[in-house]
C-alpha cells in the first residue's frame, strides 16, 4: 500500500482525561502529604513546601525587601552540623539533587533521588530546615553574584520593560510588583535573610508532596523525618500586603540610547484562576498570541517581520492574575508593531473568531494539556495549583471540558470586557523613531 502524503492523517480530538489518584495522609507533626505514585522507575521526587515567597517579605514590622530570595538560595550553604562543601557531597553521594525556589506566594525544597536512599537523605533535608547558619563569607558571595546579575540584565531592554510593566500594574511596593535592583541587594544584610528564615521556614508549616516511586516505605521514612519536625505558627495573615494595585494606564516610554531594539509589553490586572472567565480567557489569549500559530505571530512576525516571535499569556499567581503581551523589535518598527496589536485586539472585539480557527486552538490546547501530564512530576506540579491555591478538586479533570465549551461569542466578550484601551498599561524601552 502506498502512503498518499498529500493526506493529513485522521486524528480524534481529546475530549477529557483521566485523573490519576492522589493519596492525602498527614504526618504526626499535622503536616499534609500528598503522593502521586508512579512505578515505571526507580526515582522519586520530594517537595516541602512553605508559604515564604516574596509575599510574606513585609508580614513583620522587620521583614525587608529581598529577604527570601537569600533566604532560599543560602538554605544550603551551612547548618550546625555541616559545611556548604559537607551538604554538597551529601547529596552528592547518593546520586541526589537538590533545588531550592523562591517564588512571589511560596518557597521549596526538591530532592530527586531513587527511592531506596531517601532514609539517608532526609535528615540532610530536615537539617537544612531546622538549623540552616547562614555563613557572612557565603552571604556576600551571593550578594556578589547577584549584583553582578543584575548589571548585566538592567542593559537589556527586554527586562527593564518587564520590570517596569510589573511596577505598572501593581505598584513598585507590592510583593507583586516588586523586582530585584541593585540597591534593594546592597541594603540587605545578613541578618535579614536569617529573620526571614526564622519567621518563615524554620519550625514554621509546610505541605510535603512526594512523586515516582513512592510506597508504604518511603512515606514511612518520611514521617519519621519531616513528621517529627516542631511547627509553630506563621505570623498573622493581617499583616498581609495591603498596598493598592495601580490603576494608572499612561503608556510609558523609557529611551535608552544607543538601543537597536525597543522592547514592548503591554498588559493588565486580571483574576485568579477561580474566576468564571478565566478558561474563556486563556482560550481567547491563545487565539491572539498564545501559541506559534496566533494571530500576532501570523501578522507581526510572517506578514509583517517585524519580530523574531511576540506572544501573550495569561499569569496567574494566589492572589492576583494578569494578561501580558511581549515582544522586541528593531526600533523603526516600535509603533506599526503597536499599532497592529491593536488592530488584532479590534478584530478579535468586533469579528467572531472563525469555526476552523477556534476548533484548531482548542485541539491545541487540549493536547498541549495531555503532553503536560506525562510522568508523575508533570501531574504533581499540576496538582500543585489545586492543593496551593485553593481551586476546586475538578479543576484538572474538567479542564479540556471548560476549553471545548467556549464559544466565539465567548471569546470576542472577553476581548470586549478586558482589552478595552483604557484598561491596558503600555510599555517600551528603547526608543521609537
Amino acid at each position: 500500500m502506498t502512503l498518499d502524503r498529500t493526506l493529513a492523517p485522521d486524528f480524534h480530538p481529546v475530549q477529557d482525561i483521566q485523573s490519576v489518584a492522589v493519596d492525602t495522609q498527614q504526618l504526626d507533626n499535622g503536616a499534609p502529604l500528598y503522593v502521586v505514585t508512579f512505578d515505571q522507575q526507580p526515582v522519586m521526587r520530594l517537595e516541602v513546601n512553605f508559604d515564604a515567597g516574596t509575599w510574606y517579605e513585609n508580614a513583620s514590622a522587620e521583614g525587608r525587601p529581598g529577604a527570601s530570595f537569600f533566604a532560599w538560595k543560602m538554605l544550603a550553604e551551612g547548618t550546625r552540623q555541616h559545611t556548604s562543601a559537607q551538604i554538597s557531597d551529601g547529596f552528592d553521594r547518593y546520586g541526589a539533587f537538590l533545588e531550592l525556589n523562591n517564588g512571589f506566594d511560596r518557597g521549596n525544597l526538591i530532592v530527586y533521588c531513587q527511592p531506596k536512599h531517601l532514609g539517608s537523605v532526609l535528615p540532610l533535608v530536615a537539617e537544612l530546615l531546622t538549623e540552616a547558619t547562614y555563613p557572612e563569607k557565603e552571604f556576600e558571595d551571593l550578594r556578589t553574584i547577584t549584583l553582578q546579575n543584575l548589571k548585566v540584565s538592567f542593559e537589556k531592554t527586554a527586562h527593564i520593560a518587564n520590570v517596569r510593566l510589573r511596577q505598572k500594574l501593581y505598584g513598585s511596593d507590592h510583593p507583586y510588583g516588586r523586582s530585584q535592583n541593585p540597591d534593594m541587594v546592597t541594603a540587605l544584610t545578613r541578618d535579614d535573610a536569617v529573620a526571614f528564615y526564622d519567621q518563615h521556614i524554620c519550625q514554621r508549616p509546610f505541605r510535603v508532596l512526594m512523586a515516582g516511586q513512592v510506597g508504604l516505605t518511603e512515606i514511612a521514612l518520611v514521617n519519621q523525618v519531616l513528621g517529627q519536625l516542631p511547627m509553630q505558627p506563621l505570623a498573622s495573615p493581617a499583616a498581609t500586603p495591603t498596598v493598592q494595585w495601580q490603576t494608572d494606564t499612561t503608556a510609558e516610554l523609557i529611551d535608552k540610547a544607543g538601543s537597536l531594539q525597543s522592547s514592548i509589553r503591554m498588559g493588565r490586572i486580571l483574576f485568579r484562576r477561580d474566576h468564571p472567565d478565566f478558561h474563556k480567557m486563556l482560550v481567547t489569549n491563545e487565539v491572539l498570541g498564545g501559541y506559534f500559530g496566533s494571530r500576532l505571530m501570523k501578522n507581526i512576525r510572517e506578514e509583517k517581520g517585524f519580530t523574531y516571535g511576540i506572544s501573550s499569556n495569561v499569569g496567574a499567581f494566589r492572589h492576583a492574575g494578569q494578561f501580558m503581551i511581549g515582544t522586541d523589535v528593531k526600533r523603526e518598527f516600535t509603533q506599526q508593531t503597536i499599532d497592529e496589536v491593536w488592530k488584532e485586539i479590534h478584530r478579535l472585539q468586533t469579528e467572531p473568531v472563525p469555526t476552523d480557527e477556534l476548533t484548531v486552538v482548542q485541539n491545541y490546547m487540549a493536547g498541549e494539556f495531555v503532553g503536560s501530564l506525562n510522568t508523575p512530576f508533570e501531574i504533581a506540579d499540576r496538582y500543585k495549583l489545586i492543593l496551593l491555591d485553593g481551586l476546586p478538586v475538578d479543576f484538572l479533570s474538567t479542564y479540556i471540558r471548560r476549553i471545548r465549551a467556549v464559544t466565539a461569542a465567548d471569546i470576542q466578550e472577553m476581548a470586549q470586557t478586558y482589552f478595552t484601551p483604557e484598561s491596558m498599561i503600555e510599555v517600551v524601552v528603547g526608543g521609537k523613531v
